[in-house]
């Protein structure tokens, strides 16, 4: 081990950790994703630590150590994590405990209009396609506002807590859309969900529509390129002060799917996202604002969505409120005989569920009722879980 990792010191055992200390660097990047989930923390003083402020425990971290394209991952325990931080180099121990802060950091509630939506639990935004092609529900709305707006009312009334409006598919193929004609499918919907007092966010790309969404009473921006495809996007959601969803995807231009090329994807897209929210905490948007959403689908082989939603849990140590949005897609179909979108409910909520036992503070779906009752047993079954120990 050289002195630029260990500073001098005598290799620990606790530093051993089956990662080969002679490929660590000043520059190796560290990430850390919680492991050894407990049910409860009771009788485990001094051996958990608590994800997000909300209602999961754990005991230990994979740790992955990326040296350009050398990538070690390993294991330490919650009650050795700041002794084996004391053998890094400083650069490295900096990192290790930034990322488990931010792991641990309370979610602050996201306020949208009046309402208050805390992440203590995890909570349901219900999808509402005002457009033609969309890959599950394409059609289904479109030129009818008053059903649109009926079709929202109904997944609050089952339990979700925001309704997100979009008029341009993002399908892999999906046909360009002009921002006006976008408009005119979105703001119709937004008016009448709004007068409501009902939370909507609107999912675009497009800083026009972003501003004529949140003028028609839109209180959160969904982007699928992270404000990166126009480029008054960042300027828009600063000046508005509104929270932003920022999602990976392999492109920002036309097409979302384009170019999908990863050294290690979990990582890859950590990164990507960590850059996002640099980015947009510098041009005025604060950090308690900001959510992300890792980009399941969006440029992604089967083998790497399964891996992002394998690790999803590392993504917990940006510090912000975690989006997943799994609904009725196509890895499903891949693992289920090409089950078709309208068939995939049971693949939707096992994907659902993994991600809410990984911290995810909301799911984007389209089966409202299914996910929240899911949901609501999962809560029942954490309380039970505390109260007994």
């Amino acid at each position: 081990m050289t002195d630029e990792v260990l500073a001098g010191k005598e290799l620990h055992p606790i530093k051993a950790l089956m990662i080969d200390p002679s490929l660590l660097t000043p520059d190796t990047q560290l990430y850390l994703r919680p492991i050894w989930f407990a049910e409860s923390p009771v009788g485990l003083d001094g051996q958990t630590a608590r994800m997000g402020g909300g209602l999961i425990w754990f005991q230990g971290y994979e740790v992955t150590a990326r040296t350009g394209e050398i990538v070690q991952r390993s294991r330490v325990a919650v009650a050795d994590f700041n002794d084996w931080c004391a053998y890094l180099v400083e650069p490295l121990a900096i990192r290790a405990r930034m990322l488990a802060a931010n792991i641990s950091a309370i979610r602050p509630p996201l306020a949208l209009g009046q309402r208050m939506i805390r992440f203590d639990m995890p909570q349901v935004m219900g999808i509402l396609n005002m457009t033609p092609d969309s890959f599950s529900d394409g059609g289904k709305h479109i030129d009818d506002p008053v059903a649109a707006a009926d079709a929202g009312f109904t997944m609050m009334e089952k339990g979700a807590a925001i309704i997100d409006v979009g008029g341009e598919s993002t399908r892999p193929g999906a046909a360009r859309l002009w921002e006006g004609d976008e408009i005119k499918r979105v703001v119709p919907v937004i008016e009448r969900l709004a007068a409501s007092g009902t939370p909507i966010s609107i999912d675009t790309r497009k800083a026009a529509v972003m501003e004529a969404a949140l003028a028609a009473g839109a209180g959160l921006v969904n982007d699928v390129s992270a404000l990166l495809h126009d480029p008054r996007a960042m300027e828009v959601v600063a000046a508005a002060g509104c929270p932003v969803v920022l999602m990976h995807a392999s492109a920002v231009g036309d097409n979302p799917h384009d170019n999908p090329v990863y050294h290690d994807v979990v990582t890859d897209v950590f990164d990507w996202l960590e850059k996002r929210v640099v980015a947009c905490e510098a041009a005025g948007i604060a950090r308690d604002k900001i959510i992300v959403d890792p980009g399941i689908g969006f440029g992604k082989s089967l083998a790497d969505n399964l891996a992002i939603m394998n690790r999803l849990a590392l993504y917990q140590g940006l510090g912000v409120p975690l989006l997943l949005g799994v609904s009725r897609k196509r890895m499903i179909g891949a693992l289920s005989n090409e089950a078709p979108a309208g068939a995939r409910l049971g693949g939707s909520l096992t994907l659902a569920l993994r991600g809410i036992d990984a911290g995810a503070q909301m799911v984007r779906v389209h089966d409202v009722p299914e996910t929240v009752q899911m949901a609501h047993v999962w809560r029942g079954l954490r309380d039970a879980a505390l109260v007994t120990g």
